[in-house]
């Protein structure tokens, strides 16, 4: 957790230079389980990537917490969810199951933070990384032929 947290000013400083993307993170050590659930509730409304990309800029840009459940609806709500249904969801015992689905996959791939992205099933890029370095791992990958 130190770690994480010391890296924070740097991570701002690149999202900055590299993207001109303002960070002000929301509270530090939270429980994101909630809206982890609420983005499984979001993709049966076919809400998943406008609900996901909402609840980073409210976390990362707008210094929100979105553990807390007013957050959390406020979020559905832009993004045109029903808030009493989206907060309904969060109790869904099938949705509470699929993230921990997700979260035994993450550690069964040794994943232990975020950002991290798996390619082509097998190939992990760990940490913030600029465009470029992402799409140098496209490429890469295409050229082998393994995606």
């Amino acid at each position: 957790m130190e770690r994480i947290k010391a890296a924070r000013p740097r991570f701002a400083a690149l999202a900055d230079a590299m993207y001109g993307l303002k960070i002000k993170s929301g509270p530090f050590g939270i429980n994101s389980r909630p809206a982890m659930i609420g983005a499984k509730y979001a993709a049966t409304q076919g809400k998943p990537e406008a609900y996901n990309k909402a609840m980073l800029k409210a976390y990362w840009q707008e210094g929100r917490d979105i553990s807390d459940l007013a957050v959390m609806r406020d979020v559905a709500q832009r993004v045109g969810l029903d808030a009493d249904e989206f907060e309904a969801a969060l109790d869904n015992t099938e949705f509470e199951a699929e993230v921990d689905v997700d979260i035994w996959q993450a550690r069964r791939y040794g994943l232990d933070g975020v950002p991290a992205m798996i390619f082509a099933s097998k190939y992990l890029v760990v940490g913030a990384q600029p465009y470029d370095e992402l799409r140098l791992v496209v490429e890469q990958i295409a050229a082998r032929g393994s995606g």
